[in-house]
């Protein structure tokens, strides 16, 4: 089990040696269509690398290459707050994908991206743990000016800060969309308007689930720049899903959500607060849920290190009556999967939560160390994990769930080579011990991640 954490460790730290000569010329995004490669042309003498990362093929119409390769090890005990049967629980996981980007000068682009996620060692499956083949990004866009632009395909989608649409880059198997846009970027002021499809991923080759209507997911989110330091981002979004369960059953869901975050800096202060409300259907059942969510951090310099002091809280509704006819449970959509912290036990609905959190940076070292503490909103609903799935039905009238108590320490030695382990205790409160789960929870991940 050992030997193949010990063999990745070692291609890893081969491929860091190598990638230590190419590191100048591109900066990459989280979604690899966003690669800044500007400065690729003004390098005089390109070594191999660089010559094959891109080519011009004619004046202004190039195509470059990339990818990346993730490996994770990770680790739980006592994985559903329950100490009994064996706990010498670790898997690997495998993220490899490859993307080619062709860009002409009359403004359109094809994007491709394949992906392979495997795992190891891991018996307990998710639909994001293993998918062997499967095109996560394939899509063509066409810009009519310098405003307007049009895309039509399959992509990795982000808003904001990923609190209710997020590509859900922790799990090994990203989110992919079908999806129809028209795109506005004006001077202080951007538009996004979709219509799209969830890709449901397959554990085959080349055998997702896709353009199931059962699904669907649309709406606009604009983004308006307030001042030089600050901006307010509003949205509205539209999904229909089929055969949804919340606490009080299952049933077709239509569900509108409307929001506004408000986000920015104020001397040393940094803040992202953002509010939503949603309304619709679910079966004969009238939808009124909603969440608030603030977020401080205070930059600080200590002994010649820079600090970050920070709090973030949340109020998100759940479910007051079982027996009326209105359901009051958030819904946080297509949310990022590690929402409190790769463990990932407790998702954004039915929740109140307080995250304090300190981190520092030193030279290439990033590291934090945080704690949550989780209560029910509603003690009449139950607690979701972060894919909207009931995983601790309501049982008893304890309002209490967790403390968690978090650190992460990652290293980043250049653009291509990063380092990250991640380590989680959650304190079960007296909902989960009323529950009979009141054994600790631990939770360890090694992360390590090579892009070019």
């Amino acid at each position: 089990m050992y030997e193949g954490l010990a063999r990745c460790l070692k291609i890893q730290l081969l491929l860091l040696f190598i990638a230590s000569a190419t590191i100048y010329g591109q900066e990459f995004n989280l979604l690899r269509q966003k690669d800044d490669l500007s400065t690729m042309d003004s390098i005089e003498f390109k070594n191999l690398y660089q010559r094959l990362k891109t080519t011009n093929l004619s004046q202004q119409t190039k195509l470059s290459f990339g990818g990346s390769w993730r490996f994770q090890a990770e680790s739980f005990i006592n994985s559903e707050f329950n100490s009994q049967g064996n706990q010498d629980n670790i898997w690997y996981l495998n993220r490899f994908m490859v993307h080619s980007h062709f860009t002409t000068s009359v403004g359109f682009e094809i994007f491709a991206e394949l992906a392979v996620s495997v795992v190891g060692g891991k018996d307990d499956l998710s639909p994001v743990d293993r998918n062997q083949l499967y095109v996560n990004q394939f899509f063509g866009s066409y810009k009519f000016d310098q405003r307007w632009s049009v895309s039509v395909g399959r992509q990795n989608m982000r808003h904001g800060s990923g609190r209710l649409v997020d590509l859900r880059e922790g799990p090994n198997v990203r989110r992919s969309l079908d999806i129809l846009s028209l795109n506005y970027r004006g001077s202080g002021f951007n538009a996004f308007g979709f219509f799209s499809v969830p890709v449901l991923p397959q554990p085959g080759i080349f055998d997702d689930d896709f353009l199931e209507f059962n699904e669907t997911f649309s709406g606009v989110y604009t983004t308006t720049r307030i001042s030089e330091s600050s901006t307010m981002d509003a949205y509205i979004y539209y999904q229909k899903d089929d055969n949804t369960t919340y606490n009080i059953g299952t049933q077709n869901e239509r569900r509108s959500s409307v929001g506004i975050r408000h986000f920015g800096s104020f001397n040393k202060f940094i803040f992202n607060n953002e509010a939503v409300y949603q309304f619709g259907r679910f079966g004969s059942h009238d939808i009124s849920a909603w969440t608030l969510s603030f977020h401080l951090e205070r930059k600080l310099t200590m002994l010649g290190r820079d600090f970050g002091l920070g709090i973030k809280t949340e109020a998100i509704s759940g479910d007051r009556d079982a027996a009326d006819n209105q359901l009051n449970t958030f819904d946080a959509l297509y949310p990022r999967g590690a929402y409190f912290g790769r463990v990932a036990r407790f998702g954004p609905s039915n929740l109140l939560d307080i995250h304090p959190y300190l981190n520092l940076e030193i030279n290439k070292w990033h590291a934090e160390v945080d704690y949550n503490a989780f209560w029910r909103y509603s003690t009449q609903d139950g607690v979701y994990g972060p894919s909207m799935t009931l995983d601790y039905p309501s049982n008893n009238n304890e309002r209490f769930i967790a403390h968690q108590i978090g650190t992460n320490l990652s290293y980043q030695l250049n653009n291509h080579i990063n380092i990250q382990l991640e380590s989680n205790i959650i304190f079960p409160g007296e909902f989960l011990i009323q529950s009979d789960k009141g054994d600790l929870l631990y939770h360890f991940v090694l992360t390590t991640e090579f892009r070019f």
